[in-house]
């Protein structure tokens, strides 16, 4: 227990408006209430007796609600920190001092009570939008789904949340016709860069936020493969008109692409504000608000539609050819939604997570390819993810990483635009360019992280003029954009070799008004877009998953052999050995430098027996899947012979390094390697 009158005035009140909170979030005021009619009416009943002269008293009421569990549930529920003379309430895990409030819980309890606030420690000077997710129904791709078994490995869902820079996910439950969704996540209303950190919202001020809630849902299969299944964009105003500031909705989640009108299941959700707003707002005033909204957006859309025509036609008047060029202004998202390119570039800090542009690159390179496929098969379609679902699943197609990274890059300050065009074979891909203040133009592949220097060829030198070959693998450009600028390619020829990046120059790139581009993609300018997303940290452990996989692979190997009528002898220091090649390997990729080789080539010789001799094999995933990892290797001869070696004193090695990135991303280095003694 603590002293309340050591605390200070404004301590006290922030107390009790917390433990005011609490309580009426653990409806005791009704449960105390039941008692109290249930113990009046069983002394009516001549039920327990009491002292002469004395009726039911507060003593009396104390005694009961400790009997039951009541006061003890109270205390177990509250959670001070930060205050002097506080003592935390005991529980697993306490929050440091200077720790935000705890933001995301899972409801443990029968729904039939709700989902309580499990560890929510609400500072009661701000705004709170409390999310639950009571439960998941009709997902009816999942109607046949069996129960799993205790121990089995399942597919399971997860749900991602964005609201206003904030970001959370939900525990995995097992996929099924109705998933067993029960979490709750505590979204704070205030927007610290918007001035109103120090103030309680009020009604008026929240009905003025026209921020969605951007849900999306992932589902990953026994193997570790994720697949985005919806994107949904929630409407949360609409709590602000409900009594006592509490709504329970039901949310459809629609597919995606060509199947965007297509529901794929319902959420049932429960909103509420936390501390409740004492002004209640209409629901016709909430819905003129929205409407107000569309309509504006509507009228912007409108009017960038015809400004982007009158562009185009200007733009092919200018030479019939360019009527064939990759002039891309408007992409679909997952949702079938038309979006100008630019909206989908937002300057994106990383924060401590990543420290330079080259290893942003490295990053977004180890996030996985993947190709939006079409029902039944045919061509991949083109879907651009917005960034949010893009770093839910991990994964995306070209376009994807491009954004990302321009994103990423400027960021970190650099001149930076999405290029659209050809590759060597004729197929349209996107990369990421940058201007230097000194003109020296640099192109970044998405996909692998490489950089190549841009120095045009000109077209006009005599033959004997030796001319750069380039080595990068593009063909045509079409033309480069970011979240202000837009330029097409108006230059003669659009081969990239001989293109020239001067972009003030108007008879080489024909540009489109920043202020259109703004009008329509600026900052805040759109509430039916996801908003910008941040960074968060890995969820893994690279020690820890580094071990898995090795151990998981050297069960393969031993299996493998074991089929091949060999056996298996490994050997601990040599395996150890090889992981700072791996080290290596990696700085390589991220800071474009090499280190260590030295010291490794020295290491091995001294390893290695005179008269033996030395395989290793190097390889590199961005998944953390052992099986299918092993299967690739087997497909490489070099591997194959060290997995399958014959000979006299074999001995084997196998090291396996998992460097980590932001989101999910990693990028798997495994080495096998063999010793043997050399026989003539």
């Amino acid at each position: 227990m603590f002293d309340t009158m050591s605390l200070p005035p404004e301590k006290i009140t922030e107390l009790k408006q917390i433990i005011h909170i609490q309580l009426n979030q653990m409806d005791v005021q009704t449960r105390i209430r039941d008692v109290l009619s249930s113990s009046v009416l069983d002394e009516s009943r001549g039920g327990r007796p009491h002292p002469p002269n004395q009726g039911f008293g507060e003593q009396e009421l104390v005694q009961v609600l400790r009997d039951q569990g009541i006061i003890e549930d109270v205390m177990s529920q509250l959670q001070f920190s930060g205050a002097a003379g506080m003592q935390p309430a005991p529980q697993s895990r306490v929050a440091p001092k200077h720790s935000r409030p705890a933001t995301h819980f899972a409801d443990k309890q029968d729904r039939v009570v709700g989902v309580p606030l499990k560890k929510a420690n609400i500072d009661p000077t701000r705004r709170y939008l409390y999310l639950q997710i009571l439960s998941g129904k009709a997902f009816l791709e999942h109607l046949q789904e069996p129960e799993p078994l205790p121990g089995q490995t399942t597919s399971t869902f997860v749900l991602h949340i964005n609201f206003r820079g904030q970001r959370f996910r939900s525990r995995p439950v097992p996929c099924a016709c109705d998933p067993d969704f029960r979490e709750g996540f505590l979204l704070e209303l205030h927007k610290e860069s918007g001035g109103d950190a120090a103030r309680m919202l009020d009604s008026t001020s929240m009905l003025s936020i026209c921020d969605p809630v951007h849900l999306v849902l992932v589902k990953t299969d026994t193997s570790g493969d994720t697949s985005l299944v919806s994107s949904h964009l929630l409407q949360w105003r609409t709590v602000l008109s409900s009594q006592d500031a509490r709504q329970t909705i039901p949310v459809e989640l629609l597919g995606l692409g060509a199947e965007s009108k297509v529901p794929v299941g319902m959420l049932e959700v429960k909103l509420e504000l936390l501390p409740a707003p004492g002004q209640q707002i209409t629901e016709e005033v909430i819905s003129t608000q929205i409407n107000l909204e569309r309509s504006r957006i509507s009228e912007r859309e409108r009017l960038f539609l015809v400004y982007a025509k009158q562009w185009w036609r200007e733009f092919l008047q200018i030479r019939p050819s360019h009527q064939n060029r990759l002039v891309k202004i408007f992409a679909q998202d997952e949702n079938a939604t038309n979006r100008p390119v630019c909206a989908f570039i937002n300057p994106l800090r990383a924060g401590r997570l990543l420290d330079t542009p080259r290893q942003a690159a490295r990053f977004v390179s180890v996030m996985g390819y993947e190709q939006a496929s079409a029902v039944g098969g045919g061509q991949p379609r083109e879907q651009w993810s917005s960034m949010h679902a893009f770093l839910c699943k991990n994964k995306g197609d070209c376009e994807d990483h491009a954004v990302l990274l321009c994103s990423l890059l400027l960021g970190y300050g650099l001149d930076a635009y999405v290029c659209v065009g050809t590759k060597a074979k004729g197929a349209a891909h996107t990369w990421v360019v940058t201007v230097g203040v000194d003109g020296l133009v640099t192109f970044w592949e998405s996909l692998t992280g490489h950089r190549y220097i841009h120095q045009p060829i000109n077209p006009n030198d005599p033959p004997i003029v030796e001319q750069p070959r380039p080595q990068y693998p593009y063909r045509t450009i079409g033309c480069v954009f970011n979240h202000q600028r837009f330029f097409a390619n108006s230059q003669p020829s659009d081969n990239v070799e001989v293109c020239r990046f001067d972009f003030h120059d108007e008879s080489l790139w024909k540009s489109m008004s920043v202020d259109a581009i703004q009008s329509i993609c600026a900052a805040g300018s759109q509430a039916s877009w996801p908003s910008q997303p941040p960074l968060v940290p890995s969820p893994f452990d690279a020690a820890l998953l580094s071990n898995e996989i090795e151990l998981a692979l050297r069960s393969l190997v031993s299996d493998h052999r074991k089929d091949l009528g060999l056996t298996c002898v490994w050997d601990p220091e040599l395996s150890y050995l090889l992981t700072p090649a791996l080290a290596a390997y990696e700085l390589e990729r991220s800071a474009g430098m090499t280190a260590g080789n030295e010291e490794f080539q020295q290491a091995i010789r001294r390893a290695v027996p005179d008269g033996h001799t030395f395989k290793g094999f190097p390889i590199q995933f961005v998944h953390r899947n052992a099986r299918r990892a092993f299967t690739a290797c087997l497909r490489s001869q070099v591997c194959e012979e060290i997995i399958s070696c014959r000979g006299d004193c074999v001995k084997l090695a196998v090291r396996v390094r998992v460097f980590t990135y932001p989101e999910s991303a990693c990028a798997v280095w495994i080495m096998f390697a063999c010793k043997y003694k050399s026989v003539l």
